[in-house]
């Protein structure tokens, strides 16, 4: 298959998914490697196309937030009360798109979580400790913001309550 035509079926393949696909995934419908999907990927996103990598693969922008209501938290808390605020967000009907936290040199720094059950808030923090990587909030004491998509802002307003009683929502 030509190249314009693989990036094609990628946007094609994206735009039909739920969910996130993973390179390897992406790779194996299309008789190509990883690699190949991965160069793509940059070129299309390099011409315009919103592709975005999460943990758990690629999603377009546009096609992962159709008709949801986004918001924004800002949170407070220690890493190990992470899973706590996670299963907060996705048991009151929420995804936590992303955290964003401020940093004195390179200014907002974000990562894409794309949360959406218990079960990847349970994977996230799984990788988390294999991986022995820190969290991103471990950068400003615990301070941080996350996007929190949601089917409409009663549900969000209900997400907001919940973190602010456990006291996750921060107040200077």
């Amino acid at each position: 298959m030509e190249a314009t035509k693989r990036r094609d079926s990628i946007i094609s393949i994206l735009s039909q998914e739920n969910r996130p696909i993973s390179a390897r995934n992406l790779a194996a419908r299309l008789n190509v490697s990883r690699q190949i999907i991965v160069g793509d990927v940059a070129l299309l996103r390099a011409s315009g196309v919103d592709v975005i990598a999460t943990p758990k693969g690629y999603v377009l922008e546009s096609a992962s937030m159709t008709n949801k209501y986004l918001g924004q938290l800002a949170s407070s808390h220690s890493a190990a009360e992470t899973k706590t605020e996670l299963y907060a967000v996705v048991d009151n009907g929420g995804e936590v798109v992303d955290v964003i936290v401020e940093h004195p040199i390179y200014g907002e720094l974000k990562g894409r979580l794309m949360i959406s059950s218990r079960y990847d808030a349970d994977q996230f923090m799984e990788a988390i400790k294999n991986k022995q990587a820190n969290l991103l909030s471990e950068l400003t004491g615990g301070v941080h913001l996350h996007t929190i998509a949601c089917p409409d802002k009663k549900t969000f307003d209900r997400i907001k309550k919940e973190l602010n009683t456990l006291g996750f929502l921060y107040k200077n």
